[in-house]
């Protein structure tokens, strides 16, 4: 499997997965009169990030480790969203940026070093294929999954359908 092939699709059916959990999300608050604000500060625990910055990060590990991988820059987001409109059209950049990227380039960076921050004073550096499937792939996955999680907690009618998407498979 190529590199471009483990990582596009995946990360445009994980940005729309999370849209639509959004949508969930919004007409669950309106539904239930509760102001929306509350599902994007609720967390699953006190030390971990808010709902909003999960759907930050994930937008940032498809838009980042995808620019990485093909050898360019990454658009900067602020993390200043707020609303749920705001947090989708963020999704909807990265998935705009996601489908700009080269696919030819991204599966010439498996022997490749990429270089990427590891907080505020460190760099990591890994072989393209190692950078994609044991940094960028299951932070992407991770920070989806708690995404979903905070929603179901906060009684959010979604179920594992809604997480996985439109992957693309056929029925028999």
């Amino acid at each position: 499997m190529s590199m471009s092939t483990a990582s596009l699709p995946v990360f445009e059916i994980g940005l729309n997965s999370l849209s639509a959990l959004l949508d969930k999300a919004e007409a669950y608050a309106e539904a239930k009169k509760i102001d929306p604000a509350i599902l994007l500060n609720a967390r699953l625990f006190p030390d971990m990030f808010s709902l909003a910055r999960q759907v930050q990060i994930v937008c940032d590990q498809a838009k980042n480790g995808g620019a990485r991988l093909a050898g360019i820059d990454p658009p900067k987001h602020d993390d200043n969203e707020k609303t749920i409109g705001e947090l989708k059209a963020r999704i909807a950049r990265t998935i705009a940026f996601v489908k700009t990227l080269d696919g030819a380039t991204i599966d010439k960076a498996s022997e490749r070093e990429v270089t990427f921050p590891l907080g505020p004073d460190h760099k990591g550096h890994m072989k393209g294929a190692d950078y994609l499937n044991h940094f960028v792939l299951p932070n992407f996955y991770f920070h989806l999954a708690i995404a979903y999680g905070i929603l179901r907690h906060n009684g959010v009618e979604i179920g594992k359908r809604d997480f996985l998407g439109a992957i693309p498979m056929t029925m028999t």
